[in-house]
């Protein structure tokens, strides 16, 4: 009998296998389609082959850095499937990143190899040269028209890495937006993401045969659907730019059936001229997620689109679903509960702690501090962040949040998000809320900026809908009315636009940096 050490018994699968599983059990379903092409779990097995050739011929060890600049397409998917398998660290770049924005991430995240989309980044190359050179090899999308040169284009019978690699093995380092400083690196092994797969599979309301509309980008939240797809063998549909108009389309042509979107994209669709009349009856699960929504916008996407939605809440140190707030709990009734996140995941240890790591109460504020599988392993590189972050054994989110008495979670802002204005913290989201729910008001983002007599105070820029015309001073009146005087804005600018982070998020950091510049105390 012998003794072998080398195997944990109970261990589990990584991306690669699950990667490979999906691509043997499907064969000639349809897994992805693009702009350009659509491929079946058996082609898609063949163009994942090929790019793991050239891994190969590339001889890029097990746990070397992959990185990817791409739009949504076919290929970006088929990289990340043979990075997985072949035991790679994959770092997407995000398409909408500088130059600079992508030099930084392959020196930080001492990325080996690079895959180009060509087709949307024709001078990546280029505008990379200086960090491309030495060590580092390009590997260029095959596109929709692959490459003869595909000797040894095969996949492993079996599983993907074999031991010693494991769940327990790096699979990515996923940059953080960079709104607070310097983006970060968030290192997570394959447990962490496979039990995220595997939490989506359970927490949401699937359809039963999946279509799945990709329109946020894959290096970003829309990576973390691309398995639960695949472990139902429905289909990708990968677009690489959004627009209402062309959302509806596909939803009508395509007969789609789950979507992902953030509330700035759901706003665009609400307030398009195509809502009225566009066909979403295929449509059945809508998960939404990575900022707030006013709760007043979602009451008008349920009248519009029936009862689809899904909330996931989550970032990118516990991707997705440290809360989820499901298809049926989407009372229309109740703009409270519209206003929940949801009900902290299965697997999951989630609590409210204040300042001195104690759990506060139901209806008490308290920062959203997680343990559990979905968590992150570390910072890249960055063990005094890492241990700030992860103090007392919890994960600290950075997110201030109340519970009501089932358990519900509602997040109330990011802790660098509050106001202090004469002594009294104010929430900017609760009169971002109270804004939104103004039939003239499209989107609304409040900050605090300095004051000589309060320290700060609040700030809010507003965007009307098409149309649509209200004074400051009925806006001032509908927050004294339902919050009290603290709360009212001091002053309000109506703009065209807010800037967005490049994830679809209001940018506060931008929209407060030119009233600070200058000041000893810098909010930021």
């Amino acid at each position: 009998m012998s003794d072998r050490a080398d195997v944990d018994v109970n261990g589990g699968a990584t991306l690669g296998d699950l990667f490979l599983r999906a691509i043997r059990r499907y064969g000639d379903r349809i897994a992805l389609v693009d702009d350009y092409e659509s491929l079946t779990y058996r082609q898609f097995g063949t163009r994942v082959g090929q790019y793991l050739a050239d891994f190969r011929v590339a001889d890029l060890p097990r746990g070397a850095g992959l990185a990817q600049l791409s739009t949504n397409c076919a290929d970006a998917v088929a990289v990340i499937a043979a990075g997985w398998i072949h035991g790679l660290r994959y770092t997407p770049l995000h398409p909408r990143g500088t130059p600079q924005d992508h030099a930084f991430i392959i020196e930080d995240a001492e990325i080996e190899a690079l895959a180009i989309d060509t087709r949307s980044f024709p001078n990546a190359i280029q505008e990379l040269g200086a960090h491309l050179t030495g060590r580092r090899t390009i590997i260029k999308h095959r596109e929709a028209n692959p490459r003869e040169d595909s000797t040894g284009a095969v996949l492993p019978r079996g599983r993907a890495a074999q031991p010693p690699f494991s769940e327990n093995n790096i699979a990515a380092v996923l940059y953080t937006g960079g709104t607070t400083g310097t983006p970060k690196g968030v290192v997570h092994r394959h447990r962490s993401l496979v039990a995220n797969a595997l939490i989506e599979l359970a927490e949401f309301e699937w359809p039963p045969e999946v279509r799945f509309l990709a329109v946020t980008p894959i290096s970003h939240a829309a990576l973390g659907f691309i398995l639960p797809v695949f472990i139902r063998g429905g289909a990708f549909v990968l677009h690489r730019q959004f627009s209402p108009a062309g959302f509806f389309a596909a939803v009508a042509k395509l007969h789609v059936t789950a979507t992902f979107l953030v509330p700035t994209m759901l706003n665009a669709l609400l307030d398009s001229p195509e809502a009225k009349s566009a066909n979403t009856t295929s449509l059945q699960m809508l998960v939404y997620g990575a900022s707030p929504i006013a709760p007043s916008r979602l009451r008008q996407a349920i009248d519009r689109l029936g009862d689809v939605f899904v909330q996931m809440y989550g970032q990118t140190e516990a991707p997705n679903v440290i809360a989820v707030l499901r298809r049926s709990e989407h009372d229309a009734n109740s703009l409270e509960r519209l206003a929940s996140c949801g009900v902290p995941s299965a697997s999951l240890d989630v609590r409210l702690l204040n300042e001195a790591g104690s759990e506060v109460g139901p209806g008490e504020v308290g920062e959203v501090c997680v343990r559990g599988p979905l968590v992150m392993d570390r910072y890249w590189n960055r063990p005094a962040e890492t241990a700030a972050t992860l103090a007392g054994g919890w994960l600290h989110t950075g997110d201030l949040a109340r519970a009501d008495d089932a358990g519900y979670l509602t997040i109330v802002d990011r802790k660098k998000d509050l106001i202090i204005s004469g002594g009294f913290n104010i929430i900017p989201r609760e009169i971002e809320d109270i804004l939104n729910s103004h039939p003239a008001v499209s989107q609304a983002c409040v900050i605090g900026v300095p004051d000589p007599k309060w320290g700060e105070a609040v700030k809010a820029i507003v965007i009307t809908r098409q149309g649509e015309r209200v004074s400051a001073d009925e806006l001032t009146r509908l927050v004294r009315e339902t919050k009290g005087a603290t709360y009212v804005p001091k002053t309000i600018d109506f703009v065209d636009s807010i800037p967005m982070t490049p994830v679809g998020k209001p940018d506060k950091k931008a929209l407060r940096a030119p009233f600070w510049r200058g000041h000893a105390r810098q909010v930021v």
